[in-house]
């Protein structure tokens, strides 16, 4: 008698398959390869397209990568403007006016409006759509990537706006002539601005 276990008989293989060897027999099948996604909305990527899934499913979706990322589709100056009107200069020119008539309202106004700001500078980076973005048709993107830069980017490039300020405002209308329509901001952190 042999050491060896008695393997159990195997059915017969259809003609012209190889047989497992006695290794092969003893593991199981491999797994069946994953269905094709089913998900309404979602769409297939293609090669040099970048990836995403479509607008409609509230998610960011992606632009082509590279210096083509947004080629003719980069956001016009005033629908730049309107976004700013709401997420900055607004609220802070509201907290302004109170100010003047109620230093104690006015002076939480004042940190409320900050803190929308910077709410709002971590939402356009997060989702590529801050409240001003949404309302003016455009979206915030990674030049590198075509997808939003995230929320810590999109804070920092709040802060970052502060060099379009020193040179008498300059940097705020260098996209009314800028070939990619880019604020300094914009250029030192490699995002562009696009129609959503």
């Amino acid at each position: 008698m042999s050491d060896q276990p008695e393997q159990p008989p195997q059915p017969p293989q259809p003609p012209g398959s190889a047989q497992p060897s006695p290794s092969q027999a003893s593991q199981p099948p491999a797994p069946p390869p994953p269905a094709p996604s089913s998900t309404p909305g979602a769409s297939v990527p293609t090669p040099g397209s970048g990836y995403g899934v479509a607008a409609s499913s509230g998610q960011p979706t992606a632009y082509p990568s590279g210096d083509s990322a947004a080629s003719g589709n980069f956001a016009d100056w005033p629908k730049r403007a309107l976004a700013g009107l709401v997420d900055y200069f607004g609220p802070f020119l509201v907290a302004f006016l109170v100010s003047r008539g109620s230093s104690g309202l006015g002076l939480i106004l004042q940190l409320a409006a900050l803190g929308w700001a910077v709410y709002n500078a971590y939402l356009g980076g997060q989702t590529g759509q801050s409240y001003g973005k949404k309302i003016a048709g455009i979206r915030l993107i990674s030049e590198a990537t075509g997808m939003p830069p995230g929320g810590g980017l999109g804070i920092g490039r709040y802060f970052v706006h502060i060099i379009d300020a020193l040179p008498c405002y300059l940097g705020f209308l260098w996209p009314i002539w800028d070939s990619k329509k880019q604020t300094f901001a914009d250029k030192l952190l490699k995002t562009v601005v696009v129609k959503a």
